[in-house]
């Protein structure tokens, strides 16, 4: 597999001898201070050009020499359009470029504070701070997001319940592991943050909340996946709501909100009696 300074250099070549593109700019994972970089982070780049983005939809064989394609996706970008090209790549030899195409006018996005300027031919971009992850740290929530949180997470288990009763594992499954678990997400970050200053971030989909959890708690969250047998799932649903239970009550109490004590009271009892209800 290339290294990282193969990668950059073809892409800077690459943009170096092309008119077109003005503006490189490095954004992601890699230029993220905070984390250990290995061999399957992307690369996630912007190129600012000049004219409209769609001539590099359109005539695609400048990709050939970034190496052979093993799989691509692309936005669907119509022609005359202002907006931006996106080329995720990956090749065969494992490296994968994620590569958008954006005019230059546009190209900086002040939200995110993981940008990194490679490439600048005319100074169009001025000073940018240096990247960091401060645009992605987890911040105290509102008492209205809190309470939306907790209310998601209690509303959707009855879902999960009615699933999995009625034998569609399907139906129990998305709203387990998708829907109760974004919010559950949700707050164990913000548990996290709270007892590191909020001064962290958990990453995408919770992938860093291993770090910032103590152990306890991680393995009470690693029990709450289950396969396909109902049982487990039942369990898993039982301690996703001893998890929020114990989780949201701490966050409450540390930001002086008021945890949900009669819901969760309400719905546990019903979940256990959905279980038991003959079909």
């Amino acid at each position: 597999m290339r290294n990282e300074q193969e990668i950059l250099s073809q892409l800077l070549d690459y943009a170096q001898s092309h008119p077109q593109v003005k503006v490189v700019l490095h954004n992601g994972s890699r230029v993220n201070p905070k984390v250990t970089k290995d061999i399957l982070c992307d690369y996630d780049l912007i190129f600012g050009v000049i004219g409209d983005v769609f001539s590099f939809v359109q005539n695609q064989q400048w990709i050939k020499q970034f190496g052979h394609i093993m799989i691509m996706q692309q936005n669907n970008l119509q022609e005359g359009t202002e907006e931006w090209a996106i080329f995720l790549m990956l090749f065969n030899d494992g490296v994968r470029i994620d590569l958008t195409f954006r005019n230059v006018k546009h190209i900086l996005d002040p939200s995110d504070s993981l940008t990194k300027i490679l490439l600048d031919k005319d100074n169009l971009m001025g000073a940018v701070e240096p990247a960091s992850d401060k645009s992605y740290i987890t911040c105290k929530p509102t008492k209205q997001q809190y309470d939306e949180v907790l209310n998601e997470i209690w509303w959707c288990s009855t879902n999960v319940a009615k699933g999995l009763w009625r034998d569609e594992l399907p139906y129990a499954k998305y709203m387990l592991d998708v829907v109760v678990r974004d919010a559950l997400i949700s707050l164990l970050s913000w548990y996290a943050g709270m007892n590191n200053d909020w001064n962290i971030n958990t990453g995408k989909a919770g992938r860093w909340l291993k770090k910032y959890l103590p152990e306890e708690l991680w393995d009470r969250y690693i029990s709450t996946y289950a396969g396909s047998d109902f049982d487990q799932n039942w369990a898993a649903l039982e301690k996703t709501g001893a998890l929020t239970r114990i989780v949201g009550t701490a966050v409450a109490d540390s930001l002086g909100y008021q945890y949900p004590q009669a819901e969760d009271e309400k719905v546990t009892k019903y979940l256990a009696q959905l279980r038991k209800m003959e079909k």
